[in-house]
């Protein structure tokens, strides 16, 4: 079972509980295990302080950079990589806010380590589980001029979206979650914070300057929102001068946020979308020019990284766009084909890759849709009968021990010490325990087979997608007007370049 899955099974009220145990009982319940104590004669290294950097002024800001997860155990490695690559594409005259900040020591890093006292552990995983076990952490490598938080995001964007007149473009590298509707999706920031669509609709309506976004999060599509006043049809458009592409849909997961230390195997929106801003694949090797620069204007712009992303990923996402949700919005479903560079580009590739016409392209992604709901529904059958399992095994526990959920309590440790032996022979012998365990590795069997069929349908949707667009642009280029000339503005401002 992954970690975000038995949080959602189990609540994480009491994930952050069993991290008093290593006061309690000597063990780190993140697997981290206790520095050795120096030798008398050794000398304590001098800490280290945040890096003094120096931004620049508002009105001189060409991108501003965010990232991170909300806390450590979602603070992924490939996050902080992502980012460090924006900046060094990007170049000077930006801003980056990440995780915690300069002095963060927060950057989640994988590695095989002694998961320290087994029984403990098992503890923690039934009472409170917790992603990052696993891992270490270290202090992030990347100039950041500040944490990541709520607060300091809503900031930076209301300044610098009323400073200069220059456009400001913003890369969020984050994760995302799902809302109750498409502008109340969120991408998360530091500290347990969140920014919604429609929170961000609003910051850039009354922004001054050109605005163009990229944000790469799972759900990531309901900040496409933004093409309307507050986020919602009834505000009416938007600005013309902003602009966004998306890693997703707004009801679909993207891939990424990985701990493995080794940038290879990485796979991730960013990934691509970065490298290929500098016609480069996704390890960084340069690339013939035409498989990146698809109008053939000599330059490549967000529109065409984005275009080479859904060409190539091998993940789980959907990429999208405003211009996307503007022609969904406003076309009319039928219309004849609009010569679109980028369309164009994407459905040729993607039909010589899966061998498939329109036809079969939707035949295939209508029996991979229902799949991956079976998959769905048969993993919500094992999570089912996982918890029941896991109701029973703690009741059971509990019942005996009543103080094993509880590391702050006065009697765990002593309980721990003098019941050990006890504990371990029932959860050897506990039917309920078994029933429990075996649940949980068909959920997460379940679970890898869901993952694998979602990331073959995903070039299906994304062939499908780009042949829809191409056709209801079409019909708006024969239906006029300003909607017509609004989409052509979206699209202008997609195709902007880098800063």
């Amino acid at each position: 079972m992954t970690p975000a899955r038995k949080l959602a099974l189990y609540g994480g009220g009491a994930a952050l509980a069993l991290l008093v145990v290593a006061a309690l009982v000597g063990i780190d319940w993140r697997d981290e295990q206790p520095a050795p104590a120096a030798p008398p004669t050794a000398r304590a290294k001098p800490p280290r302080t945040a890096r003094k950097i120096q931004a620049p002024e508002p009105a001189a800001t060409r991108w501003l950079a965010i990232g991170g997860g909300a806390g450590p155990d979602s603070n992924q490695l490939s996050l902080e990589s992502d980012l460090a690559l924006a900046v060094e594409i990007f170049e000077k005259g930006g801003r980056v806010l990440f995780a915690g900040g300069p002095d963060s020591e927060g950057v989640q890093v994988a590695e095989r380590r002694d998961g320290g006292d087994p029984l403990l552990a098992e503890l923690a995983s039934l009472f409170a589980p917790r992603a990052g076990r696993n891992a270490t952490y270290r202090m992030t490598k990347l100039a950041a001029h500040g944490p990541a938080t709520r607060e300091r995001v809503r900031q930076e964007l209301s300044t610098l979206g009323k400073a200069g007149r220059e456009p400001l473009l913003v890369y969020f590298a984050s994760h995302g979650d799902i809302g109750s509707e498409p502008a109340r999706n969120v991408v998360s920031l530091w500290g347990g914070g969140a920014l919604a669509a429609d929170e961000l609709a609003t910051l850039l309506d009354d922004a001054t300057r050109p605005m163009r976004l990229v944000i790469a999060a799972c759900f990531s599509g309901g900040f496409a929102e933004m093409v309307f006043r507050g986020g919602y049809k009834k505000g009416g458009p938007a600005a013309a001068d902003r602009c966004g592409l998306f890693s997703s849909t707004w009801d679909l997961e993207a891939s990424g946020c990985d701990p493995d230390p080794d940038r290879k195997s990485h796979e991730s929106y960013g990934v691509y979308f970065l490298h290929a801003l500098r016609g480069r694949d996704r390890h960084g090797k340069e690339l013939p020019r035409a498989d990146v620069d698809f109008d053939g204007d000599g330059k490549i712009s967000l529109a065409e990284a984005h275009a080479r992303v859904r060409i190539v990923s091998r993940g789980i996402e959907v990429p999208t766009t405003t211009s996307e949700r503007w022609l969904r919005e406003v076309a009319l479903p039928k219309g004849s084909p609009l010569a679109w560079p980028e369309e164009e580009a994407v459905i040729a590739a993607l039909e010589k890759k899966l061998k498939a016409d329109e036809e079969r392209a939707r035949s295939e992604l209508e029996r991979l849709d229902k799949r991956v709901d079976e998959l769905s529904e048969s993993q919500d059958a094992a999570s089912s009968d996982e918890q029941a399992a896991y109701e029973q095994t703690v009741g059971e526990l509990l019942a005996r021990w009543p103080v094993l959920d509880d590391p702050w309590h006065p009697d765990f440790a002593a309980t721990v010490d003098a019941h050990r032996d006890d504990i371990e022979k029932h959860l050897d012998e506990s039917a309920a325990y078994r029933r429990f365990r075996k649940a949980g590795d068909v959920a997460e069997r379940l679970e890898r087979e869901a993952h694998r069929a979602m990331a073959e349908r995903a070039p299906y949707e994304r062939l499908v997608r780009a042949l829809d667009n191409r056709r209801l642009a079409g019909q708006l280029k024969q239906k006029g007007g300003p909607d017509w000339q609004r989409f052509e503005a979206l699209r202008t401002c997609e195709r902007s370049a880098p800063p």
